[in-house]
């Protein structure tokens, strides 16, 4: 099931057009396990494991890293935001 997921996310095809003469099941089913997976956590863990086996045999140049505010919470809601500055020479025409 893992190699049928990764070869659809890899190649981007249809997951109902996933070749059975590859022997990676029915792309229907692994799309259900993709579902149940991701559900499950199993993505996360797998993350944190692999960041974490990798860290402990330091193979991980943590001075490239980025904290994407997508994944981090800002707790309390964070600081407040600033007025944002318009980068246009003015207001945008009416549309209507």
């Amino acid at each position: 099931m893992l190699c049928g997921i990764l070869y659809v996310l890899h190649t981007d095809i249809q997951w109902e057009y996933l070749p059975k003469e590859l022997g990676f099941g029915s792309g229907m089913t692994c799309w259900r396990r993709l579902r149940d997976w991701n559900e499950a956590g199993v993505w996360q863990q797998l993350h944190e494991v692999l960041l974490a086996e990798l860290n402990a045999e330091r193979k991980l140049d943590w001075s490239r890293c980025v904290v994407d505010s997508s994944r981090v919470r800002a707790l309390k809601g964070g600081a407040t935001r600033a007025r944002r500055r318009s980068t246009g020479a003015g207001p945008a025409p009416s549309t209507t």
